[in-house]
């Protein structure tokens, strides 16, 4: 019973998803990049876990910047395990930290992306997140709201989602 339970779990965990290995070619904006593969095709990602806000909308071109610097034109790991209706793949983008060079891609952007007040952390998809990561996601934000750092500097900023809305 125990073993069948251990294999369920295991087989299920968002921790064996796909891989994937590209380098970023854009960022449409502060969740969202393209990047091309070894054999040369385009794939959009959707970063896992946060809402970033829309370009048009306050802080939507500083968010958008900020994913840049962090990855564009560098090479990134993607662990993954879905695509949404728009054929992106939904994951979590790992990419080598510029201040430590030869540490690998041990950086999770949509973390960085939190920790710097450029995101939310998107709860509506939290089921799809590891447990570690939903955590880690739902510290970071909590703690760039308490520093009041990039939209929560804003003393009621709009989430994208009711953005959207509008």
């Amino acid at each position: 019973m125990h073993r069948i339970t251990l294999a369920l779990l295991l087989f299920s965990s968002p921790a064996l998803a796909a891989q994937l290995e590209c380098r970023v070619i854009g960022v449409a904006d502060g969740d969202t990049l393209t990047c091309l593969t070894a054999d040369k095709k385009q794939e959009r990602i959707r970063l896992r876990g946060i809402d970033a806000p829309e370009r048009k909308q306050p802080f939507g071109t500083r968010s958008q910047q900020h994913l840049a610097d962090l990855v564009h034109g560098k090479s990134v790991t993607i662990h993954w395990n879905k695509r949404d209706r728009w054929k992106r793949i939904i994951g979590t983008v790992w990419v080598e930290p510029a201040d430590c060079p030869g540490c690998g891609h041990t950086l999770d952007t949509g973390r960085a992306q939190l920790a710097a007040g450029m995101a939310w952390w998107f709860k509506r998809y939290a089921k799809d997140q590891p447990l570690e990561e939903h955590h880690a996601y739902e510290f970071e934000e909590s703690e760039a709201r308490a520093r009041s750092v990039g939209l929560w500097r804003d003393p009621a900023p709009i989430a994208p989602w009711d953005w959207r809305k509008r």
